[in-house]
């Protein structure tokens, strides 16, 4: 499975927001910059983010993006089905009908076997992601980033 660009950028532009200062946005002029991104399109991720209601917007000279919600309520399922959309990751075509030497050619009554294994990898892979928040990231980042590259980053942003 390969995930959108944008989703990487998404996650990382709501790492960004998670630590912003009450009343303040970012533009995604700011945060195309920063990371380093084409600014349109981590726009349409960030409109995106904006649909699922995990962020809001505003426009003006101060405008640009916050989160809409606390850190703790937002998941990285819920960042990601944002910018990829709800679907399973795989689609069960049902080819095994298509067996040459079956006697009987019914309807299945029952999902594939190989389906069912690879809906419950998508389901153990959505629940890891369902359990994992950005409060959760910020305590990591906390710990893998020294306080001053952390420091120099919110200050850059916050200067922009």
């Amino acid at each position: 499975m390969i995930l959108k660009n944008q989703v990487e950028w998404a996650l990382h532009c709501c790492a960004v927001l998670s630590a912003l200062p009450e009343g303040k946005y970012l533009s995604t002029k700011a945060l195309s910059e920063f990371h380093g991104v084409p600014k349109e399109y981590l726009s349409k991720a960030l409109q995106n983010l904006s649909q699922a209601h995990l962020v809001e917007g505003t426009l003006g000279p101060t405008g640009g993006y916050r989160l809409a919600q606390l850190p703790k309520n937002i998941t990285f399922l819920d960042i990601v089905e944002a910018v990829e959309g709800k679907k399973n990751t795989f689609k069960c075509s049902e080819i095994r009908g298509n067996n040459p030497c079956l006697t009987d050619k019914k309807i299945p009554d029952k999902p594939c076997a190989i389906a069912r294994v690879m809906w419950d990898a998508d389901e153990a892979w959505r629940e890891k992601l369902r359990s994992v928040t950005l409060e959760d990231l910020q305590a990591t980042l906390l710990v893998d980033i020294a306080p001053e590259d952390l420091q120099k980053g919110q200050d850059w942003l916050l200067s922009y």
